[in-house]
């Protein structure tokens, strides 16, 4: 019967590890495969991540271009539709950022933007950070206020 205590691999399956270094009689004595000198047959070596060999590295080849503006500002959208189908779970009319973090649209961290893909039937009172100009415009055509944050 085959349980935890007589498990073993199959046959063939496994090999004795390399000993190195244990004399000359393994055959693998002297030098341990390492070779005579240079770097890499001495104790200690680490060739650095991405060293070629003294060859010009692919980081430093590659052409560099554009920038990261450092004062961009991101947004999590929130489109119109999204906020009808909450809309149809619950009868909420206010909608603020608690609402939006309550519902796992965003983290409590992030800014959050309304923009306008779909329709909005119901008056809502909408809190958020930023909103696009169509999304105003069905906000308000509902009856509804668009508040920024």
């Amino acid at each position: 019967m085959l349980n935890l205590s007589n498990l073993s691999p199959a046959v063939g399956s496994t090999k004795n590890e390399k000993r190195i270094g244990r004399g000359e009689g393994s055959t693998r004595g002297g030098t341990s495969t390492r070779g005579h000198k240079g770097a890499k047959s001495r104790s200690g070596y680490k060739r650095k991540s991405g060293f070629e060999g003294g060859q010009m590295p692919l980081q430093r080849r590659v052409p560099k271009f554009g920038f990261t503006n450092i004062n961009r500002v991101e947004y999590k959208a929130i489109n119109l539709d999204v906020l009808a189908t909450l809309l149809e779970k619950s009868s909420a009319t206010t909608m603020d950022a608690a609402y939006f973090i309550a519902n796992g649209l965003v983290s409590k961290n992030a800014k959050i933007k309304i923009l306008g893909r779909g329709e909005v039937t119901t008056a809502l009172e909408v809190h958020a950070h930023a909103f696009s100009k169509s999304a105003v415009e069905a906000i308000e055509k509902a009856g509804g206020k668009a508040v920024t944050l």
